[in-house]
């Protein structure tokens, strides 16, 4: 049971797709539907070059708009890193922190996501802080030893009131762009343990008060089952966010 029921919230994650034009483009195609009308948030993820654009798109809208990332610092020598302040200054209030192909082809680790999770948070923005493990680690029975360690070297350092404005999300790398999927009795199972060692960090209420979506070929005829299990929040859409009909069958699902 939660103290206040979670609101589900559907993310899309543009990853190193569309121009600014085309997120405009998606935006206003997607602003045609019915948003208003659902108990759901909604938030896109453009690249950064596309993040003003988008914004301006959303504005007057229930659409939120996230970064792919955010760097610690507050500016410096640091070539090609982008700033809280910077995401901030075009209207940006959410970041996307941890996805597993940051840490897969740029070197992330739990440590610098957390430096990362921890500037975001003290300068305003609201944290999708991603987990989740490979095919040879959930091969190895290793899944749960690997998603602990994640949320205890990502959350290092951040306080209960820090970690209330923190949203989760659960994804299984082998289920990425793979057209793989984790059951619904799966990533409840998995939902379930980040739920619990949240409770085991803070406490049980605000356990229960966070939300925690699930990311991993989600697509519009698996999205009810999943949504359904009592433990996930919403979803972290990648590739079937990027047509705004099919991000719309998630959302509606």
């Amino acid at each position: 049971m939660t103290d206040t029921p979670r609101r589900i919230m559907i993310a899309g994650n543009w990853k190193c797709y569309k121009t600014a034009a085309e997120a405009v483009q998606f935006i206003q195609a997607f602003r045609a539907y019915p948003l208003a009308e659902k108990a759901v948030d909604v938030a896109l993820a453009p690249t950064f070059p596309a993040l003003d654009a988008a914004v301006r798109a959303a504005e007057g809208s229930p659409i939120r708009v996230a970064a792919q990332n955010v760097f610690w610092e507050p500016d410096g020598a640091f070539t090609g890193e982008v700033s809280v302040a910077m995401l901030k200054a075009v209207g940006v209030g959410m970041v996307i922190l941890g996805h597993s192909e940051r840490r897969q082809y740029f070197g992330e680790t739990d440590e610098t996501v957390n430096r990362r999770l921890r500037a975001a948070l003290a300068g305003g923005l609201e944290p999708i802080f991603c987990v989740g493990e490979s095919l040879a680690e959930r091969e190895a029975s290793r899944t749960l030893d690997v998603i602990r360690t994640q949320i205890e070297g990502g959350l290092a350092g951040v306080d209960e009131s820090s970690a209330d404005r923190t949203i989760l999300a659960y994804e299984p790398v082998w289920a990425i762009g793979t057209g793989r999927t984790a059951t619904p009795e799966i990533a409840q199972e998995v939902h379930g343990f980040i739920r619990s060692e949240l409770a085991k960090k803070y406490n049980k209420s605000l356990a229960n008060r966070i939300r925690i979506l699930y990311g991993g070929s989600v697509k519009p005829d698996n999205a009810a089952a999943l949504m359904a299990q009592p433990d996930i929040d919403g979803a972290l859409v990648g590739g079937a966010s990027l047509k705004a009909d099919v991000f719309w069958g998630i959302v509606n699902a």
